[in-house]
């Protein structure tokens, strides 16, 4: 049976318990990272369907590209399921959207209206059943979903281990280029109840 009492020999101060960064600073791990990055803070976003039309056009294109499509996007539309749905389609590819994804907002559009999604709908929602309900608009898959909890809701304790920036930095984090999704699933155990701020610190990493 493990000590994990602070009197235990070697035992590591954890310092706040209810602070992520202070409790992220104590992991031999990610301790290091926390020190010459500083504190990273993570808030659920004003405007929820706008976060999740952001996680639709950063799907599978560089971070470059997905930034100068969301300008273009943002200049020339309202960006809400009324805006979206009334955009001419036309329009939404000429701002740098594919055809799936036109199809993808404005369904997304069409599903927000309906069900009436906002902060509050979500509130008393797990972290699975927030994914379940997501996965049901077309387009959302794993990663979106994640990117809405994180970014959309600020939900603590998300681990998007789908994300390449993510995968990267714990390989760099555990000097290990073969790790495994699996085998970063599982260390990253050791950073619940905060995976998301561990996963803030992983793509710092990745984009040193």
């Amino acid at each position: 049976m493990t000590d994990t009492s602070t009197d235990a020999p070697g035992a590591v101060d954890a310092g706040d318990p209810d602070d992520p960064n202070e409790t992220l600073a104590s992991d031999p791990v990610l301790g290091p990272v926390v020190e010459a990055h500083g504190p990273v803070s993570l808030e659920p976003a004003e405007d929820l369907y706008e976060r999740l039309v952001v996680s639709l056009v950063r799907q599978q294109v560089s971070m470059d590209a997905a930034a100068a499509i969301r300008e273009r996007l943002f200049d020339r539309f309202d960006v809400t399921p009324a805006g979206m749905l009334a955009a001419e389609e036309d329009g939404l590819r000429d701002a740098g959207l594919s055809e799936a994804k036109v199809e993808y907002v404005q369904h997304t559009a069409q599903t927000f209206l309906e069900r009436e999604y906002d902060h509050d709908y979500f509130a008393g929602m797990t972290d699975d059943a927030v994914r379940a309900e997501l996965k049901n608009i077309r387009g959302v898959g794993p990663w979106t979903a994640n990117m809405v909890l994180m970014f959309g809701l600020g939900r603590e304790d998300v681990f998007p281990v789908g994300d390449l920036g993510i995968r990267k930095g714990a390989r760099e984090v555990f000097d290990d280029a073969e790790m495994t999704r699996a085998e970063m699933r599982d260390a990253a155990e050791a950073w619940a109840p905060y995976r998301s701020y561990a996963s803030l610190y992983l793509w710092t990493v990745a984009e040193a």
